[in-house]
């Protein structure tokens, strides 16, 4: 059940008033913090449960979650410890909006150790109930206090100091109970709901690979006779289309390292320089408008003409991000920038090649090094079924027309998505800021 409450003034500005029955105390009176273990390489792999970043920023703090394991000693385990109740905060990151992530510990994991880009909080106090910290070190408000006292240098980074000052807000026992049963409610069915629709998105995206996958290797003209090839997970094409390696009718080149000095921040003059980060998942569309430019007279940048395909090739993105760019740009040097060197390949349809499962097959087969990639020397010895031009033509504007629905579909689902995480947040927020009331029914 929800009341209207009375309030009284606090003396922070991004917390004007709070339930007049409730206290606020520093994290720092409340328990003691301390930063988690750093060691080299050889010290994990094996051993004991070890709490990683990932964990923390994922809230994912529970037994059966864990897969990081660290060779921790008896004292290891002792010292960094993960028991019920202990609160872990996100300590560094590259943006401000990463770090302070917490994900509260309800069940003590034996023989666990933390990572030492966390911070753990270890109440010792009775005033602070763990169900109630779960949701209350994740509500906005800490975000506010955290982003005005944190500042960024090259990274952000989270220190005891600033993370003890955090204001803890601390409702009475009965109502931190009451609290963390109605958002435990509340956040269940959002969840459910979220969960569903991300069903829905998954078959969505089958459907679309799917379609690419059978368009770009049987055509639009389901008559045709077909031939068998030798290409894997593509036993049988037209009749009439050429089996190609990328080299035949490509030009690969990678892209470029970027440091400080080349960044320039004005478009006049300019082009777009794209990132892995700026390329999207599933539809392959490019942020332009990401802030980040080259100047045109800048020697030694390599860039992507028009109608270029863009691969990322290491790191856990490789062949996961691809996209398609309708515009000159500068790019990152963990994209592999494909684009047709003869009148023989329409550059669209190689871009749903790209996407197809068979191309992928290949690249995901070939994966190796200790960052997880493909080189382009061996990209260019991939194969491919290539139709006449006119052919390509049709089935790219066959696609494209098919792919936008889907994708118009998928963009509305997400943006449901989208409102009911906000709704999620705004919820849990306004509850444990007194905002909303919640007593026992």
């Amino acid at each position: 059940m929800i009341e209207e409450t009375k309030f009284k003034q606090t003396r922070f500005d991004f917390l004007h008033k709070i339930p007049e029955n409730w206290d606020i105390l520093r994290l720092k009176e409340l328990g003691y913090l301390q930063n988690g273990i750093s060691k080299g390489k050889d010290y994990f792999g094996s051993g004991s449960p070890f709490i990683s970043y990932g964990n923390v920023y994922n809230d994912t703090i529970e037994a059966e979650h864990i897969s990081s394991l660290a060779n921790s000693t008896k004292e290891d385990q002792k010292q960094y410890s993960v028991r019920a109740g202990d609160v872990f905060f996100t300590r560094t990151s590259e943006t401000i909006d990463e770090i302070g992530i917490a994900s509260t510990c309800l069940k003590t994991i034996p023989k666990a150790t933390f990572s030492g880009f966390t911070i753990r909080f270890r109440p010792q106090s009775s005033k602070l109930l763990r169900e109630y910290s779960k949701y209350f070190f994740k509500a906005h408000v800490n975000r506010l206090f955290l982003r005005k006292e944190i500042s960024l240098v090259t990274r952000a980074s989270l220190g005891q100091g600033v993370l003890g000052s955090v204001p803890v807000l601390i409702p009475s026992k009965t109502e931190q109970i009451a609290i963390s049963i109605f958002l435990d409610v509340k956040t269940r069915a959002i969840d459910k709901k979220v969960e569903l629709l991300n069903k829905k998105i998954e078959k969505y995206k089958n459907l679309r690979k799917g379609l690419i996958s059978q368009t770009v290797t049987k055509g639009v003209n389901s008559e045709v006779e077909l031939k068998d090839t030798e290409i894997e997970s593509n036993s049988s094409v037209p009749k009439h289309w050429e089996v190609k390696r990328l080299k035949d009718v490509l030009t690969l080149h990678s892209g470029n390292s970027i440091s400080d000095k080349s960044i320039y921040h004005t478009k006049s003059n300019a082009i777009p320089y794209i990132s892995t980060k700026d390329v999207d998942f599933f539809t392959g569309d490019l942020e332009y408008e990401n802030g980040i430019y080259i100047p045109i007279k800048t020697k030694g940048f390599k860039t992507a003409k028009p109608n270029s395909t863009l691969i990322c090739l290491e790191g856990a993105n490789a062949g996961k991000k691809i996209g398609f760019t309708d515009r000159e740009i500068c790019f990152v040097n963990k994209l592999g920038c494909l684009k047709s060197n003869n009148k023989k390949l329409y550059d669209k349809y190689f871009y749903y090649i790209s996407n197809s499962t068979q191309f992928q097959n290949q690249f995901f087969a070939n994966i190796s090094g200790l960052i997880g990639g493909v080189s382009l020397g061996l990209l260019k010895t991939f194969t491919f079924t290539l139709p006449p031009t006119d052919e390509q033509i049709e089935i790219a504007n066959f696609l494209d027309s098919k792919t936008n629905i889907i994708d118009r579909i998928i963009a509305n689902i997400n943006r449901q998505i989208v409102g009911l995480i906000e709704l999620r947040k705004t919820l849990i927020n306004d509850v444990v800021t007194g905002k909303l009331k919640v007593t026992e029914e």
